[in-house]
């Protein structure tokens, strides 16, 4: 079991995907915070994994939101005494139609939502994820100086 006792955060895990992520993360022996910002479904799905004989809890989080992102990642840390993984599956998108008739509202939730709650886990789960000793990388060459070119 490569997650045996693995403290591990998945957005989105409310349904769809990021249930299926859960489930199959605690069967597997990890330690689960399932989040999701719909607190009956992700709450079904933390009891569901418990009955079956996993480790889960339930945080309500809007991954939009940097103030309960790093409250899910302090609920973490405080559960499981540290976090290893985070799983950035918290996703949404308008209805299929032309770009023209998608409104900035909805522009601004697809955005906010796919994109910025990735900057936001990073932001507050990498202290933590180092704390543990997890290697972080990223795909980026080390920058040197202020960025100009040599010479």
């Amino acid at each position: 079991m490569r997650v045996q006792n693995k403290s591990i955060i998945v957005t989105g895990a409310g349904s769809g995907i990021g249930e299926g992520i859960a489930r199959r993360l605690a069967a597997e022996g990890g330690r689960v915070l399932v989040n999701d910002i719909n607190a009956q479904a992700g709450q079904r799905v933390a009891t569901d994994i418990r009955a079956a004989g996993g480790e889960a809890v339930f945080f309500q989080a809007d991954v939009t939101k940097s103030k309960d992102v790093e409250a899910m990642v302090q609920e973490a840390v405080q559960r499981f005494g540290r976090l290893d993984v985070v799983v950035n599956n918290a996703g949404w998108t308008h209805r299929n139609r032309p770009m023209l008739e998608v409104s900035e509202e909805d522009f601004d939730k697809v955005y906010a939502i796919n994109v910025k709650s990735i900057y936001l886990s990073a932001i507050h789960a990498v202290p933590a994820l180092r704390k543990a000793g997890v290697a972080v990388s990223s795909t980026s060459p080390p920058r040197q100086g202020c960025g100009r070119a040599p010479g």
